[in-house]
């Protein structure tokens, strides 16, 4: 079983800082297409969750929402993204009035390129990373061990420390 796991979460190659960041078009909540070209020139913050409406992932997504206005003042976009639905991300969006593009990755491909799909073949999410893009595309940040609750604090550091050394 164990072999099993780690196969599953070594199949994906590792995005690094510096790599020029996957390019996507998909669907936000109010069923418009999204590309993470609209965003070049800006910071981006590219949030992966498993879940709509689980616990962790209203947590972080709350939180975004509620430190929107100095994520912005910091010329930065969220773009959280998971394998839910359009009309998933709707509802949850609407359900805890998110002021940011929930994207939905119903075929995993995104998720996969950014290497947060966490796939056991009956069962497939992302996994909870995050990532800065700078405003030329490139990854400035990884997270991959993302605690809900601390995250966006820790985001809108390292976004400051990045802006500040002119990354």
């Amino acid at each position: 079983m164990f072999s099993f796991l780690s196969n599953v979460f070594a199949a994906n190659s590792e995005l690094a800082v510096g790599d020029k960041a996957p390019s996507f078009t998909l669907l936000n909540q109010s069923a418009k297409n999204i590309s993470l070209q609209d965003y070049q020139g800006k910071w981006v913050v590219l949030y992966f969750y498993p879940k709509d409406d689980t616990p962790g992932c209203t947590t972080e997504a709350c939180s975004f929402r509620d430190n929107i206005n100095h994520l912005i003042a910091q010329q930065a976009v969220v773009l959280g993204v998971s394998l839910d639905s359009q009309k998933s991300h709707e509802e949850f969006a609407k359900t805890h009035n998110l002021p940011f593009d929930l994207l939905a990755d119903e075929s995993g491909e995104v998720t996969k390129q950014y290497g947060s799909l966490l796939d056991l073949k009956i069962l497939k999410f992302a996994k909870r990373h995050s990532f800065i893009i700078d405003p030329k595309g490139h990854i400035a940040k990884i997270y991959r061990d993302v605690n809900p609750k601390e995250h966006v604090a820790k985001v809108m550091e390292d976004l400051q420390q990045l802006q500040k050394n002119g990354d």
